[in-house]
């Protein structure tokens, strides 16, 4: 992939967040695209992808909205890592946090993402 269409992919993508499009989040999901959320839910498919988004697009956390700090691509194995500084307002709430999405491509589609937050408590889970 070549390195210049993957940035645009991932910038688009973030962007798609931050203009509440969830069609838009959509249309990069490939059909068996995984969604791995940063509480550790996995989501495997674009209808499960989907269920998981609609809460956040709903509003249901109030306004969110990604800040990037970092990109970075390889466009040979079509990965892109985007950190980002989120921020939420209304509801009374107002707030945010630090994280940082891994994004695996192939043939212009989002095939993963995987979603990590800087936290007070790490996730720990079982490990096989």
């Amino acid at each position: 992939m070549d390195r210049a269409l993957l940035t645009r992919l991932t910038l688009d993508f973030t962007d798609a967040f931050n203009r509440d499009d969830l069609d838009g989040v959509m249309s990069y999901f490939a059909e068996d695209g995984i969604y791995d959320e940063f509480n550790g839910i996995r989501n495997v498919g674009k209808a499960a992808n989907r269920q998981a988004f609609e809460p956040q697009f709903r509003g249901e956390f109030g306004q969110i909205r990604f800040h990037q700090e970092d990109l970075f691509v390889d466009a040979e194995s079509g990965k892109s890592m985007i950190s980002w500084t989120l921020t939420m307002a209304g509801d009374g709430r107002k707030g945010g946090w630090r994280g940082l999405d891994l994004l695996h491509f192939r043939d212009g589609k989002l095939v993963q993402k995987h979603t990590y937050a800087k936290t007070q408590k790490p996730l720990v889970q079982k490990l096989a």
